[in-house]
């Protein structure tokens, strides 16, 4: 086996294509994230103004039998990430292989991360278990071999956990029994001024994420763009934004799952919009992420921001939520989150998808 490196829209194609024969007849694999991935290998994204990205292909003859970018982020100066990885079964020693690459092109990073697809909103992670399953839509899919090319690195992994709206429900209305806080406002965003909305978006994630694992401070255009492909689909209530006096203070992201829009392999389309406009039933969302400025975590905020969802969800339909995409070593958010499951359900919960990251220095 031998390592190309691919570029431009017919480098793409090839690199693309690999993915296409890795999932082949796989009924649970969703390609609703072929937009982020073109978006960040295959255009001129904000996100390339701050960093290196090269595509490569493992071949075998005239075979591709596996894939990956390595991309640099100058923010995060010291590590090489390991992105878009996608491979067939039995391949041998393929770390080996992206190592030479690395060692080639990258000579200065000393620390290589594998499944961090850029940025953390972009999308991490190795899927551990529930192949036999489709995705939440914005999680990572793979089979189930992928982590054992990368089993001599260091993992650092990632849950969700999964409950009945009955549940949401109680969580959300515990908000009434928390002391007020003197000036908390909580409002949907107005899509009609997406510009000003993102901005806000982005810059509560770079005050409320900075200590977060691989974090790196976002501009507004990179965000902004990251909505774009999905903006027929949102609605002002899937952004909410909680305001202490007028000052923006925390955001909470969700929306439904995709992914049962779709039932083959491709990526969203119009009729897939056309079909949600119209009714077409979704019976999960995604807890996608809650973003509190440091000084207000621990307050009533992020309830209040859950309480605000409720009506919404409720008219929706919605039967389930899955959240969380919490590190292990995030103690503080696990416990955040178990507790409060723990007093709805009566027991305490346990993790539904479980993801990892595989790090080692170089």
């Amino acid at each position: 086996m031998k390592v190309e490196h691919v570029e431009g829209k017919s480098g793409y194609k090839t690199f693309e294509k690999v993915s296409a024969d890795v999932y082949f007849g796989n009924k649970y694999f969703k390609g609703t994230e072929g937009s982020v991935e073109r978006l960040l290998l295959n255009s001129k994204s904000a996100f390339q103004k701050h960093s290196s990205i090269k595509m490569f292909v493992v071949r075998d003859g005239n075979d591709c039998l596996a894939r990956f970018a390595l991309i640099h982020d100058h923010r995060l100066a010291e590590n090489i990430q390991v992105a878009f990885f996608e491979a067939q079964n039995e391949l041998g020693d393929l770390f080996s292989l992206i190592k030479q690459e690395i060692f080639h092109h990258f000579p200065q990073c000393k620390k290589v991360v594998v499944g961090l697809n850029g940025h953390l909103n972009y999308g991490a992670g190795i899927l551990l278990n529930r192949f036999d399953e489709p995705p939440l839509f914005g999680l990572p899919y793979n089979p189930a071999y992928y982590a054992a090319y990368f089993k001599g690195l260091q993992s650092r992994k990632m849950f969700t956990f999964r409950f009945s709206m009955d549940v949401y429900t109680a969580w959300a209305h515990s908000y009434s029994s928390q002391r007020e806080l003197k000036g908390l406002t909580v409002r949907f965003m107005d899509k009609k001024s997406i510009e000003k909305e993102s901005a806000i978006y982005t810059e509560l994630n770079n005050q409320a994420f900075v200590k977060h694992p691989y974090w790196a401070n976002r501009d507004k255009a990179e965000d902004l763009e990251l909505f774009k492909p999905f903006r027929f689909l949102l609605d002002n209530e899937n952004l909410i934004i909680a305001e202490i006096n007028g000052k923006p203070v925390g955001f909470f992201l969700w929306y439904p799952d995709f992914n049962q829009l779709v039932n083959s392999q491709r990526d969203l389309n119009a009729m897939d919009v056309f079909k949600y406009r119209l009714g077409k039933s979704i019976d999960t969302f995604r807890f996608t992420e809650i973003g509190i400025l440091p000084e207000y975590q621990g307050s009533p905020v992020a309830l209040a921001l859950i309480n605000k969802s409720l009506p919404t969800l409720i008219k929706k339909g919605y039967k389930y939520c899955e959240g969380g995409f919490i590190f292990e070593e995030n103690r503080a958010s696990i416990a955040f989150v178990k507790r409060i499951l723990q007093r709805c359900y009566g027991k305490e919960p346990i993790a539904y998808r479980e993801f990892a990251t595989f790090e080692t220095a170089i």
